[in-house]
């Protein structure tokens, strides 16, 4: 077994938030600056209403997504978009993810 030395493993900067398959998929769905309504959001990822609004709670908690409930025409509607605390924290997550198939890969520290 070879050991690297120098760093620690990429695998030591993912976020625990990002291990819902959900929730990652929520926040990639959401991007930069896009706000989504709770259906659209529904279709996209393809989950129930019930897995959707745990998923959202769960960021929302985290301050990853900014929550905003109101009406479109008679309809209560509830609209969701990422923060910029969400944004980089996903963007490291996704960072951290490359980085693992690199060490994988043997891109990584140098073998000793």
């Amino acid at each position: 077994m070879t050991e690297r030395s120098g760093a620690s493993h990429p695998r030591l900067r993912l976020d625990d938030r990002f291990a819902s398959p959900i929730r990652f998929s929520l926040m990639a769905a959401l991007g930069e600056d896009l706000e989504l309504d709770f259906a659209t959001l529904a279709g996209i990822l393809q989950v129930s209403d019930s897995a959707l609004s745990k998923a959202i709670s769960a960021l929302e908690q985290a301050d990853y997504v900014r929550v905003r409930k109101g009406q479109a025409g008679a309809r209560p509607r509830t609209w969701v978009t990422g923060t910029a605390q969400g944004v980089r924290a996903f963007r490291a997550h996704v960072d951290a993810l490359h980085a693992i198939v690199e060490y994988g890969a043997g891109a990584g520290p140098a073998s000793t």
